[in-house]
């Protein structure tokens, strides 16, 4: 992008550039307050929805999960295993499968919550090409 000297003296144009790389800043750093806090904002959300499916897997669970075992030790019961025993592989087969389950939605929430989907790319996209601008007028 060329400009057109208009006959105004060098210091005025200096001045009017100087002007707007300053306007060009203070609304590059607006841009970059509202993406970090809308990054902020999802990473609340991530967050929340962590802890909801948390209380949600352990409240629904703790039931189901003492049915489960009780099905499971009477079966076992029923192919003849002493009954402390069946009760005690049953606990500790239905906690390896909760656990695995348990395990992959905190993944599922932490990778929500990686760096590179906090970073704050139109910021940046943006000064690169203000960056570009300042160089062709310069």
């Amino acid at each position: 992008m060329s400009v057109a000297n208009d006959g105004r003296p060098l210091t005025d144009l200096l001045s009017g550039l100087v002007s707007d790389m300053t306007s060009l800043f203070r609304k590059e750093v607006q841009l970059a307050k509202t993406e970090a806090s809308e990054k902020v904002s999802q990473a609340l959300t991530a967050l929340a929805s962590i802890a909801a499916g948390g209380v949600l897997v352990l409240g629904a669970l703790g039931v189901l999960l003492s049915a489960i075992v009780q099905l499971l030790a009477a079966w076992m019961v029923g192919m003849n295993l002493n009954p402390t025993l069946a009760s005690a592989l049953s606990a500790l087969i239905v906690t390896l499968v909760v656990g695995i389950a348990g395990w992959i939605a905190v993944n599922r929430g932490l990778a929500a919550l990686k760096a590179s989907n906090l970073n704050l790319n139109r910021t940046t996209a943006s000064l690169g090409r203000d960056a570009e601008a300042v160089k062709e007028r310069l």
